[in-house]
């Protein structure tokens, strides 16, 4: 086992941890020199992704969201009033997703709160923690306004459900969109090495060069 010292001070941690009924991944993103940590998509079961973070001492700096979908979107509100920390994303043009929240879970069995974010994403942001620089893709087509995060020093993607191990994030929820899904993986992330490590909202992870290579909808791109 390495200790502090040695561990690159730009290393970004990905700990994934399946919540709901729907086996989200709902990843924390952990800056390995610091402990420095942010929560990406608190689908539900808050406390299991509380534990995880104490487990693994990580400090909480803020939440932020892939899109407003409930099972990514539902437990937020929350475990932001738990930690009193802000809620960061999606892109705005899913706020009628975060709007229609309590709805939603209504519908899929997930206890769920409507609330909206501190601050809305656009693309080209950069997110910090610690040693840590996300870039933000606006990538629209499975929602209105899915963002996905790059690490490109640890060429890593948090990629919500935009791209999966061969296959897409579905279009056919309210105002999805093939085309535009379709146009945002090839513009934001074919773009990138074949090594970059993509992390999915479900599922497990892939990288960049397979799915360029192997994944029936794009392999024509």
């Amino acid at each position: 086992m390495m200790n502090g010292s040695s561990l690159d001070p730009r290393a970004m941690r990905v700990i994934e941890t399946p919540i709901s009924p729907f086996l989200q991944n709902a990843p924390i993103l952990a800056c390995e020199d610091t402990s420095e940590a942010i929560l990406v998509d608190p689908g539900d079961e808050v406390e299991k992704l509380l534990d995880v973070a104490k487990i693994n001492n990580l400090n909480i700096k803020y939440i932020v969201l892939t899109h407003g979908h409930i099972d990514h979107a539902g437990g937020t509100k929350k475990i932001a009033q738990m930690l009193n920390i802000d809620i960061v994303g999606p892109h705005k043009d899913d706020k009628f997703l975060l709007d229609s929240l309590e709805l939603q879970g209504q519908m899929y069995g997930i206890a769920a709160q409507v609330f909206e974010p501190n601050r809305w994403l656009e693309h080209g942001e950069k997110l910090t923690f610690g040693n840590q620089e996300l870039e933000i893709a606006h990538c629209p087509g499975h929602t209105p306004g899915h963002i996905v995060l790059i690490n490109h020093n640890s060429k890593i993607i948090i990629a919500g459900d935009v791209l999966f191990q061969g296959s897409i994030g579905r279009t056919d929820l309210p105002r999805g969109n093939h085309q535009d899904l379709l146009d945002s993986i090839k513009s934001n992330l074919l773009t990138l090495d074949d090594d970059y490590k993509v992390y999915s909202g479900h599922g497990a992870p892939t990288n960049i060069g397979v799915e360029r290579q192997t994944n029936p909808y794009l392999v024509n791109a």
